[in-house]
C-alpha cells in the first residue's frame, strides 16, 4: 500500500508540474528523496518515464483539435501552414534529440536524487520565468530560427530541475512570440520526443526487465494523465495572462527549503 501512495503523490507530482513551470524532473528527483525511494537507477528511470507517457497522453488529448488538424493538413500533400507547423516541430526537436543520444548516459546519472543540482537548477528556471514575465512586445508567430532555438532551451532542460515548459515558454516569450503561441508549441513539441523515448526503451529492452510491478506504475499514470490534462488547461490560460512571476518565486522557495532540508539531514 505505501507504494502505491507513493505512486500516486509521484504521478500527482508529475502531472502538475509538467506543465506548470516548475520542473516536473526536479519536483520528481526531490520527492523520491524525501519520500525514501530507494529504487535502482533503472526502476526509477522507468517510473519517470511512465509518468512522462501520462502526460504526453493528456497533451494528445488537450490538443486533440490542433493535433487533427496538422494531419489533415500533412495529408493534403501541400505547402501550407500545417506543413511549415509540422517542420517547425521536427526542427526544435532536434537539439534535445542530439543531446539524449550522444550523452544518454551521462543525463541517465543526473536523476540520481542530487538534491543540491536541482535545487541550483530551479533557481536558473525561477530567473527565466522572471524575465519573460517581464516581456512585453509579444505579438509574433513561430519562425524557424525561433523553433530552433526553443529546442535548444528543450535541450537544456534536459537536467532535472530545469522546467521543461519554463524554459520553452520563457525562451519563446522573450523572443517576441505570442505567449498563447508560445504555451501551444510548447507543449505540443515535447510529445514526439516522449514517444520516442518510450520506443527506443522498448526496443533496447530498458523497459521489460524491472522489479517494479505493474499495480504502482498503473496507478502513477492514471494520477498523472488526471492531473495534467488540469494543469495543462489552467497553464495555457496563466501564460496568456502573464501569471509567470508566481511561478518564478515559488521555484525559488522550493529550492531554498530543499537545500536547507537536505543539509539539515546530512549535519
Amino acid at each position: 500500500m505505501e507504494v502505491i501512495l507513493r505512486s500516486v503523490i509521484l504521478g500527482i507530482i508529475q502531472g502538475l508540474t509538467e506543465f506548470l513551470p516548475v520542473s516536473s524532473s526536479g519536483h520528481l528527483e526531490l520527492a523520491k528523496y524525501f519520500l525514501g525511494d530507494t529504487s535502482v537507477a533503472e526502476e526509477s528511470l522507468l517510473m519517470t518515464i511512465t509518468l512522462h507517457a501520462a502526460t504526453a497522453l493528456s497533451t494528445i488529448v488537450v490538443f486533440r483539435k490542433d493535433i487533427l488538424d496538422i494531419f489533415r493538413g500533412l495529408f493534403r500533400f501541400q505547402w501550407n501552414e500545417e506543413t511549415q507547423y509540422s517542420l517547425k516541430i521536427i526542427l526544435s526537436m532536434l537539439p534535445a534529440a542530439a543531446v539524449g543520444l550522444l550523452f544518454e548516459t551521462q543525463i541517465d546519472e543526473l536523476f540520481n536524487q542530487r538534491v543540491v543540482m536541482v535545487s541550483l537548477m530551479l533557481v536558473v528556471t525561477g530567473l527565466l520565468l522572471f524575465l519573460a514575465d517581464r516581456a512585453r512586445h509579444t505579438d509574433q508567430p513561430v519562425s524557424y530560427r525561433n523553433a530552433f532555438l526553443v529546442g535548444v532551451a528543450q535541450a537544456i532542460a534536459i537536467m532535472p530541475g530545469i522546467s521543461r515548459s519554463g524554459a520553452t515558454i520563457s525562451t519563446s516569450v522573450l523572443l517576441g512570440i505570442d505567449r498563447e503561441r508560445a504555451a501551444r508549441f510548447s507543449f505540443l513539441m515535447v510529445v514526439p520526443l516522449i514517444l520516442g523515448k518510450m520506443a527506443q526503451g522498448l526496443l533496447d529492452g530498458e523497459l521489460t526487465h524491472t522489479s517494479i510491478g505493474l499495480a504502482p506504475l498503473l496507478v502513477g499514470f492514471v494520477a498523472a494523465f488526471i492531473t495534467g490534462a488540469l494543469a495543462c488547461i489552467w497553464m495555457i490560460k496563466l501564460v496568456k495572462n502573464s501569471k509567470l512571476a508566481y511561478f518564478s518565486v515559488y521555484c525559488f522557495i522550493v529550492a531554498a527549503v530543499a537545500i536547507a532540508a537536505f543539509y539539515l539531514n546530512h549535519s
